[in-house]
C-alpha cells in the first residue's frame, strides 16, 4: 500500500483537533472529508478508518513512539509511524518520518501487549473500574470493545420490506445480510456510505445497531398506544417504536435538548412517522403534566456509553471517573422522576448503552427498593454483552406498575 501525502496530512490533522482541541471525532472527521471534492469513497475510508484507529489505540501508540500529549505535530506523525509500521506499510521517505524505528515499534508491541491498559489502550482508572464491576469477564468485553463494529440498518416498516432494502441497496452495488433474531436488521458486508442511496433518502432504514433494535422490541408498544419516549435524543428508537405502532397511537419525545428534537422532527417526516409528537423539558410541568397518563414509557438514560466505545472509541479518553458517580445520580432521578408517567397497569423499560452493574442491574435494584419504585416490578431484564453478541454493549429492564 502506498501513503499518499494529502491523506496522510489530512489525518494528522484530524487528529490534532481531537487531541490537542478536544473535539469530538465524528465532527472534525465530517469537515476534514469535505476538504477536498477529488477525494473518491476509498481516500475518505482511509482518513476517516485510519483517524478512528490512532484515536482507539492512542495510548498503545503513544507508548510505543514515547510521546506524550499535548502532542506536537511531530509526536502526530510519529503516531502515525507507529499505526503504519504495525501495519506492515512501507513509510514513505518523507521529512516528517525521517529516522523512524521500525524494528524498534515492533520490539515496543510485543512488549506492551503483555500489559492490559497498553494492549487494549485505556486509562488506568477505567481498567481499574472495569476489573472491579465484571471482574474476569471485563478481559474479554474490553478486548470486543476495540474491534471494528459493523454497520447495521434498521429497516423502516413503514416505508419498505427488509428484502426491498435489500435488494435496492444490491442495485448501488451495497450487499447487505439479514441477522437472526433482528427481524428488522440488515448488516452491511463492507462498510459503505449509505446516506447517500436512494433508498435512504426515501426513509427505508436508518442507521441502528442491531443491540439498540432490542430496546424498542422489549418495550413492545402497540398501535393505539400512548408512549412516552422520556429521553428521546435524535428519537433513533422512537422512529422505531412508530413502526412497530404502524404509526397509530402517539409518541411522545421528550428531551431537554431542543436541537437533538429538530432532528427528530427531520428524521420523523422522512421515515413517514405522524405519530411522534415533540416537546422539550424546558420546566419540570413538561413531565407533571404527563403523570399517570402513559401506556408505556421509556427511559433510554445517559450513562457512560461504554457499551458503544468501538463506535466512539473517542469516548474512553473523554470519559472522568467523576462524571460516572454523576451519572449515576442522575440516572436514579429519572427513574424516580419519570416513572411517574405511567398509568396504572403500564409498563416502563430502563436501558443504557453500558455495560457497568452499577449503571445497570444495581440502579433499577435501587430503584424498586425506594418509595418510588414500589409499585413496580422486573419483569425481565437483558444484559448484552458484546463479547457474545457481536453488537454494541446494552442493558434494558422491563418493569410493570400494578394496576391499583
Amino acid at each position: 500500500m502506498r501513503l499518499h501525502r494529502n491523506l496522510v496530512f489530512a489525518t494528522v490533522d484530524s487528529l490534532d483537533l481531537i487531541f490537542n482541541e478536544n473535539k469530538q471525532a465524528d465532527k472534525v472527521l465530517k469537515n476534514t472529508l469535505k476538504r477536498d471534492k477529488r477525494w473518491g469513497s476509498r481516500d475518505r475510508s482511509f482518513i476517516a478508518e485510519t483517524t478512528y484507529d490512532i484515536v482507539r489505540w492512542k495510548r498503545l501508540y503513544a507508548e510505543i513512539a514515547e510521546v506524550k500529549q499535548p502532542f506536537q505535530r511531530k509526536d502526530l506523525f510519529r503516531l502515525f509511524a507507529v499505526w503504519a509500521t504495525l501495519r506492515g506499510i512501507q513509510i514513505p521517505d518523507w521529512p516528517q518520518f525521517e529516522h523512524t524505528p521500525v524494528r524498534r515499534i515492533k520490539g515496543r508491541f510485543d512488549e506492551l501487549s503483555k500489559i492490559r491498559k497498553y494492549r487494549e489502550s485505556i486509562p488506568d482508572w477505567l481498567d481499574v473500574l472495569g476489573q472491579s464491576e465484571l471482574g474476569n469477564q471485563w478481559e474479554t468485553e474490553i478486548g470486543a470493545l476495540n474491534e471494528l463494529a459493523d454497520v447495521i440498518l434498521r429497516v423502516n416498516t413503514l416505508q419498505a420490506t427488509v428484502s426491498q432494502v435489500k435488494n435496492s441497496l444490491f442495485d448501488e452495488d451495497i450487499v447487505t445480510e439479514t441477522i437472526d433474531g433482528y427481524p428488522h436488521a440488515l448488516r452491511l458486508k463492507e462498510r459503505a456510505n449509505v446516506f447517500t442511496t436512494e433508498a435512504f433518502q426515501k426513509g427505508w432504514f436508518e442507521v441502528q445497531d442491531a443491540s439498540s433494535q432490542l430496546v424498542g422490541a422489549l418495550l413492545a408498544p402497540e398501535p393505539g398506544d400512548r408512549v412516552v419516549d422520556a429521553c428521546a435524543g435524535a428519537g433513533g428508537k422512537s422512529l422505531h417504536m412508530a413502526a412497530l405502532m404502524e404509526n397509530k397511537g402517539q409518541i411522545i419525545a421528550l428531551d431537554i435538548y431542543g436541537n437533538k428534537l429538530k432532528e427528530l422532527k427531520r428524521r420523523a417526516k422522512r421515515n413517514g412517522a405522524h405519530n411522534i409528537e415533540t416537546r422539550e423539558i424546558d420546566t419540570t410541568k413538561v413531565v407533571k403534566k404527563l403523570i399517570n397518563s402513559a401506556d408505556r414509557v421509556l427511559i433510554d438514560a445517559p450513562c457512560t456509553g461504554l457499551g458503544v466505545l468501538r463506535r466512539n472509541p473517542d469516548a474512553k479518553w473523554k470519559l472522568q471517573p467523576e462524571f460516572l458517580e454523576e451519572i449515576k445520580k442522575t440516572q436514579q432521578e429519572l427513574l424516580r422522576s419519570y416513572s411517574r408517567m405511567v398509568k396504572p397497569g403500564g409498563q416502563m423499560v430502563y436501558a443504557t448503552c453500558s455495560i457497568l452493574p452499577s449503571e445497570n442491574q444495581q440502579q433499577v435494584a435501587a430503584f424498586l427498593e425506594d418509595e418510588s419504585g414500589k409499585k413496580f416490578q422486573l419483569k425481565k431484564q437483558k444484559i448484552v454483552l458484546p463479547s457474545e453478541s457481536g453488537f454494541d454493549g446494552f442493558y434494558m429492564a422491563l418493569l410493570q406498575k400494578e394496576s391499583k
